[in-house]
């Protein structure tokens, strides 16, 4: 069923910023989704934004604006211009999702939210074994210490890793994620990444979020040491696709989830939070498919 009438509709406006935003599969999937709901009114586009010029953009939104999809590097950078941020955002600090609605004076009011974690969530559940026995124990890694590291820690810590051990390449920054996994409740260990290929074979869930080839090394090192994993590994980086690490997982006879699955999952909750119609699925994720091919 689509959202479709007879009376003419205002037009909408959504977009994702991000520096460098060329290869984001986001329009894709959001284009996907206005036209299965029948909203031709709606237009999604990817704009190319850096953190400094952010302000700037916020400050010049017009009504016609509905949302915003953030990726890498806004993703904290957008915090102090927001109105309110959603619980969930505000525990994990970081906002992949701004929705904007009518204030007064003609100032839009600025929500964040975060819907990188449900993407994680149902990306990884995609993996796990469907007979799995419910509250199951587990064990994680996470690779990365950036905001997307922070959104994997919440998603860990709801299919029940409350300890995961979070690989970083300097302990020198970790400040924050500590700060936002102690508001999480969960107690990582952290360790550099000099040490992730010999100890994440072990482990029943991996979430790399680290940014595109830097992993690679990683991933040379388990082929090099001819590792066998019987984990679920995601890679958020799904430009090359596939990429090196989870090229070398699956070797190594791992599961292997890619990272676009995350943003499907992502995306369809910012469609429902955009346009408050149920995200189509399918229909997302058939064009998804086909724009890989």
């Amino acid at each position: 069923m689509t959202a479709t009438s007879s009376a003419p509709q205002p037009a909408r406006r959504a977009a994702v910023l991000g520096h460098p935003i060329a290869h984001s599969l986001s329009p894709t999937l959001h284009r996907a989704a206005y036209a299965a709901l029948g909203v031709t009114h709606w237009r999604y586009d990817a704009v190319d934004v850096t953190e400094d010029q952010l302000e700037g953009f916020v400050a010049a939104l017009g009504p016609e604006w509905a949302g915003l999809s953030l990726t890498m590097p806004l993703k904290q950078t957008v915090l102090p211009l927001l109105d309110h941020i959603e619980p969930l955002a505000e525990v994990v600090g970081a906002v992949n999702t701004v929705l904007i609605q009518a204030g007064g004076g003609g100032r839009p009011i600025l929500t964040g939210a975060n819907t990188d974690v449900h993407g994680l969530v149902a990306a990884l559940r995609e993996g796990l074994p469907s007979a799995e026995a419910p509250g199951a124990t587990r064990t994680a890694a996470v690779l990365g210490a950036g905001a997307t590291a922070a959104s994997a820690l919440a998603a860990l810590a709801q299919l029940g890793c409350t300890t995961p051990v979070v690989y970083v390449r300097s302990m020198g920054r970790i400040g924050s994620l500590m700060r936002s996994a102690h508001r999480m409740g969960v107690e990582p260990r952290y360790a550099l990444l000099t040490a992730a290929a010999a100890e994440i074979p072990r482990a029943d869930l991996v979430v790399s979020t680290l940014p595109p080839r830097a992993a690679d090394q990683i991933a040379a090192e388990l082929t090099a040491a001819g590792a066998r994993a019987a984990g679920v590994l995601i890679d958020v980086a799904y430009d090359p696709r596939p990429t090196e690490l989870s090229t070398a997982w699956a070797a190594a006879h791992g599961v292997m989830v890619q990272g676009e699955r995350m943003l499907l999952h992502q995306a369809s909750e910012q469609v429902r939070l955009m346009t408050g119609h149920p995200a189509p699925l399918a229909a997302m994720d058939a064009a998804l498919t086909a724009r890989l091919v």
